[in-house]
């Protein structure tokens, strides 16, 4: 579940803009979704294999050029395939965990 979870955030920050995946894990970490770079890099080369991403060199001010990810057609609608499944795994969620709150209120 966490690794459907992760693959969501990534393709979502992704589709805001082109980024780094330094700029990948501070996001993550800044969400409280702490991940390290052995996780994330796997799973941006999964994703760009598969065709849900693509990449291009930028040189940088500071080092060797840097890989900057951009979501593809293809990801943008997987993306939205995933949008509409957390959609329905919250409302699920949410009507077994509100009967739990009404519960306990009629209780007190």
């Amino acid at each position: 579940m966490r690794k459907g979870i992760l693959e969501y955030c990534v393709l979502s920050i992704i589709n805001r803009a082109e980024v780094y995946p330094t700029e990948i894990l501070k996001e993550l970490k800044e969400a409280k979704i702490l991940t390290v770079e052995g996780t994330i890099y796997p799973l941006l080369t999964r994703l760009k294999n598969g065709g849900m991403l693509s990449y291009r060199w930028k040189e940088s001010h500071s080092g060797p050029p840097r890989k900057y990810y951009t979501i593809t057609d293809a990801g943008k609608t997987f993306l939205a395939e995933l949008d509409l499944g957390w959609t329905e795994l919250e409302s699920a969620v949410n009507s077994i965990t509100l009967k739990n709150s009404m519960i306990h209120e009629k209780s007190n």
